[in-house]
């Protein structure tokens, strides 16, 4: 453990933000699953659904720097061509 005062508020910071990132990080992930879930039962209106609340949410993890824009944006794209390839 650190020693010094701000050293120590740094950690107590770190910590803070790390915890609040592991929530916004499991949010993406999970409407990510919901996409594929959706594509795996070969329900093609409720995976469109699924996509649509998903990409909002992988931009908005871009934004509050969580994700690097190009894994975003292969992630959306992956995640639509499925959607699209589904009869």
């Amino acid at each position: 453990m650190a020693n010094i005062v701000s050293a120590r508020k740094r950690a107590r910071q770190a910590e803070k933000r790390r915890l609040h990132n592991m929530g916004l990080r499991s949010n993406v992930r999970t409407s990510m699953r919901k996409v594929l879930r959706a594509i795996a039962d070969g329900d093609k209106a409720a995976a469109e659904a699924a996509f649509k609340a998903a990409v909002p949410a992988i931009d908005r993890s871009v934004s509050q720097g969580i994700m690097h824009r190009n894994k975003a944006a292969r992630h959306k794209s992956r995640l639509n061509q499925q959607v699209r390839a589904l009869a």
